[in-house]
């Protein structure tokens, strides 16, 4: 099952609990991010553009339970960079777990086999393995041959080990509803418990600036594939670790508008603003996350990066907020499936969003200022002189 009945149950009774106390803005997912190293530099990636002095650095355990328990959120996802480089990955795990959080770690696999050892099997873990498409693609995003096999490989003895797999896909304009089709169709067959999919977002320091989709580019491609998934016999039908009004969301059905609060950052520089895919600066605590963003100035139609976004981490709290709200609607699209015809929701109007604004040089100055100011400062000679 791509979303386990436990998590589902848990995640509808805190959304209920948060609309009853009346608490407009709440987080569902924390993204908790504990470095930005990663061992592949794919050139559609804006996340490890940062001098090794940034690289380098690391949340602590003790870090990321407290971002865990100071968040509250029910679902932990562990991004990166490259997670399974940070040397305390399997205690992180074990001690988010432990408080019957539901993890989801994220990781290109290329160390997986090698890391297994660190973690136990539980219905509060699951690897997500980041695969674009089949070989040719996925190695062609990852800018490295070889990598495709590897991942799938892992796959396979992860899932002999009993652990939960899903699949983690981002499509760029270059995608054919063919080739998605056939992924989609082996990632299947491979028997992994779900695929998550997203259309990518337009980091501004990503290499490759070429190949982001517009939000019309992603309605048109999502409707051809889901239309190809309907013809699938029962035995052999897509499964997706998403809310079915975040996919009608993706083929043009819904006018949502993002929800940047409900996946929350916390990495190495503190509570990331606004979002997991935005760096606009840095506060030192949840609260003042919630309290002090503006958030009304961002999003598609208010801010000139958001214009094209439709990613999961914005627009799945939209999403599943919008499932409990309206659950018969929700029914329908997952009885019915993803409509793939037929006029599309009405698009949000550009004409006053504010510009974009380019500080990340400036955020990582400042950063790098920080990281040199908390090193140890060198002994006196007069304490050393003591020491002696």
């Amino acid at each position: 099952m791509p979303v386990p009945l436990r998590q589902q149950a848990r995640v509808g009774a805190y959304i209920l609990k948060q609309r009853l106390s009346g608490r407009a803005r709440y987080p569902l997912v924390l993204m908790l991010e504990p470095l930005f190293r990663c061992n592949l530099a794919c050139p559609g990636c804006g996340k490890i553009d940062y001098p090794d002095e940034i690289l380098n650095r690391r949340l602590s355990v003790a870090e990321c339970v407290e971002a865990v328990e100071e968040c509250g959120a029910p679902i932990v996802s562990i991004p990166g960079g490259e997670p399974l480089l940070h040397k305390e990955i399997g205690e992180v795990v074990s001690e988010i777990v432990k408080r019957k959080r539901f993890v989801y770690l994220c990781t290109n696999a290329l160390l997986l086999e090698k890391k297994l050892h660190l973690f136990k099997p539980s219905p509060y873990l699951t690897f997500s393995i980041h695969l674009d498409g089949l070989e040719d693609e996925h190695d062609r995003a990852v800018d490295q041959k070889g990598v495709f096999a590897r991942a799938v490989k892992a796959i396979q003895h992860v899932k002999d080990a009993g652990f939960r797999v899903n699949i983690n896909c981002t499509l760029f304009n270059n995608a054919e509803a063919d080739q998605v089709e056939a992924f989609f169709d082996f990632a299947t067959e491979l028997g992994v418990e779900g695929i998550t999919v997203s259309p990518g977002y337009a980091y501004e320091r990503a290499p490759d600036q070429a190949h982001f989709l517009s939000r019309h580019q992603t309605s048109n491609l999502f409707r051809e594939v889901f239309r190809r998934g309907k013809k699938k016999p029962s035995g052999k039908k897509w499964a997706f670790s998403q809310s079915s009004l975040f996919l009608d969301f993706l083929a043009g059905n819904q006018e949502y508008h993002c929800t940047p609060w409900g996946n929350p950052t916390r990495n190495i520089f503190g509570w990331q603003r606004p979002c997991y895919l935005l760096n606009e600066g840095y506060v030192k605590t949840f609260k003042e996350l919630m309290d002090e963003t503006e958030w009304e100035t961002y999003g598609t139609g208010n801010y000139e990066k958001c214009a094209n976004c439709m990613v999961h981490c914005g627009y799945e709290p939209t999403a599943v907020n919008d499932t409990v709200k309206h659950p018969l609607k929700a029914l329908r699209v997952f009885l019915g499936g993803v409509r793939t015809e037929g006029p599309k929701a009405p698009d949000i109007p550009l004409a006053n969003q504010r510009p974009a604004e380019f500080i990340f040089d400036r955020l990582v100055a400042e950063a790098v200022t920080t990281v040199h100011t908390d090193e140890p400062k060198p002994e006196t000679e007069k304490t050393s002189a003591a020491a002696e």
